[in-house]
């Protein structure tokens, strides 16, 4: 099989937007991550893999400041957000957005709410041109404009994802984190979810992290692969270079039942 691998949005650069050295996180006694590094290159969508408790969310986290760290540093558009400002790590956090596992809506508040909340935290803007927003917001990811008066409750699993990434998308950042985007979707929604990402890092010249155990996500719209074992990034590449990595991990996961079926 020759691997399918899409290209980062166009006049993307090749720099790194997100640089992580030598990181240790851990709990107690014990590291979760240790000695880590990563780079994530600018306008490429990143699928971040790994078995179940290795700590792809624990990373995630990290990098966000949502977790301390033992060591290490983290580098976000070049800025070492351990030895900034506050204000300049505020502005730092403004470029990026993060849609988390199971969306994070906040149940009491509407779509439209829901989406205003990172406007209302960083910006100052007029209730209408913030109404007008959302809205936007909304139709980018596909999502009819009168879904913004729903509360999460009223919205089924695909709609609450498209919502979420929404929010994510409030401040118009330039990275985004999405964690188990596909996760609970059928087969067909998790395919045009995977679409929906696609389009918007080319139309708006995205950074996209992308937490993920989908092996269709990896193969049809990610750049690059990055495996998370040891406590440590193990690999990054292609879905075709996974698919000769000698790790047995690795090895299991590209080259199993459902990794087969991908290559047919």
């Amino acid at each position: 099989m020759d691997a399918r691998v899409t290209s980062t949005a166009p006049g993307a650069s090749t720099a790194d937007v997100l640089t992580v050295r030598g990181l240790t996180v851990g709990f107690g006694d014990a590291p979760v991550l240790e000695n880590l590094d990563l780079d994530v290159h600018a306008g490429e969508i990143l699928g971040f893999v790994g078995g179940s408790g290795t700590g792809k969310t624990v990373l995630m986290r990290a990098i966000l400041g949502l977790l301390p760290k033992r060591s290490g540093t983290i580098e976000v558009f070049g800025t070492d957000v351990d030895h900034v400002s506050d204000e300049e790590r505020r502005q730092v956090g403004q470029r990026w957005g993060v849609l988390f596992q199971q969306g994070a809506l906040f149940s009491s508040l509407t779509v439209r709410q829901n989406i205003q909340v990172p406007m209302r935290e960083h910006l100052r803007l007029p209730r209408r041109l913030m109404d007008e927003l959302a809205l936007l917001k909304l139709e980018l990811t596909g999502l009819p404009r009168d879904s913004a008066d729903k509360y999460p409750s009223e919205l089924s699993g695909g709609m609450t994802k498209r919502a979420s990434l929404a929010r994510a998308l409030a401040l118009d950042p330039e990275l985004v984190f999405l964690d188990e985007p596909t996760s609970g979707l059928d087969p067909i929604g998790a395919a045009e979810f995977d679409d929906l990402i696609g389009k918007l890092r080319d139309t708006l010249g995205l950074t996209v992290y992308m937490i993920t155990h989908d092996l269709d996500s990896l193969y049809t719209v990610c750049d690059r692969i990055a495996v998370l074992g040891n406590r440590k990034v193990l690999v990054t590449g292609t879905y075709g270079e996974m698919l000769t990595y000698d790790h047995p991990w690795v090895h299991a996961y590209f080259r199993g039942e459902r990794a087969r079926r991908i290559e047919s």
